[in-house]
């Protein structure tokens, strides 16, 4: 049977239907949802096997990319997502949708602290970026990316530079294997994509092979478990 994905739409949205198409060249039947419609039926999620929040700049980014939606998550959603988790499933999220979980405790659980152990912020280079960028899979606990090793794929984004809330907190997420994606030079490089990282908070390629000044380069989280995902590129 074809797993069922759930994509969640919000005003702004636009990278749902691509990201539809997608998931059904891949086998998988797509339902594309609203967020309005989703707060009336939280226990509508249940229906399903993959959750995706996709790019675009739900509810224009007015106050933050993806704040907004992620604070409607919080408020009516979190008992719900948490359950899906709980039970195994899987949950990706896209550019906007990475910004969106990095927001709520469904990828990075905060532990003793109040605030995440991350957060995605402005570029370095103070404008939008939109690029195509090399990548390289670190590790294999990301369900999403095992049997990968390197990637190209374009970005598309102003707020998408990763920061660590601390260094404890970075070095933790690296410890468990959570900072599974990471740009690179180009992939004939396989000493500069391996070797580019100090184990500290400031080793960063420079730009454009970083397009935004990511610490470590980092380009996609995974939770504890790998089954929840998000990554700034676009798949």
């Amino acid at each position: 049977m074809s797993p069922r994905i759930l994509i969640l739409r919000a005003p702004g949205t636009n990278c749902d239907l691509e990201t539809a198409h997608a998931f059904h060249l891949a086998g998988g039947q797509t339902e594309l949802v609203h967020i309005q419609r989703l707060v009336e039926t939280p226990a509508a999620v249940a229906d399903f096997q993959i959750i995706c929040f996709p790019g675009g700049f739900s509810y224009g980014d007015n106050i933050a990319a993806g704040r907004i939606l992620s604070s409607r998550i919080r408020h009516y959603l979190s008992d719900a997502l948490q359950a899906f988790k709980d039970a195994g499933k899987l949950i990706l999220g896209i550019c906007n949708g990475f910004q969106v979980l990095i927001q709520t405790d469904l990828l990075a659980t905060r532990g003793d602290d109040t605030e995440p152990p991350a957060t995605l912020t402005d570029n370095d280079s103070g404008r939008f970026e939109d690029r195509w960028v090399h990548l390289k899979v670190d590790g294999d606990r990301c369900v999403f990316l095992r049997g990968m090793s390197h990637l190209t794929l374009p970005i598309a984004h102003a707020e998408g530079k990763f920061v660590s809330a601390s260094s404890a907190a970075l070095e933790r997420l690296c410890q468990n294997g959570q900072l599974a994606l990471r740009y690179c030079r180009d992939h004939s490089a396989q000493e500069e994509c391996s070797d580019s990282r100090s184990g500290g908070a400031a080793s960063m390629l420079p730009f454009p092979f970083n397009p935004n000044g990511s610490q470590e380069d980092v380009a996609g989280v995974c939770d504890e478990s790998g089954r929840v995902f998000g990554l700034m590129p676009h798949p």
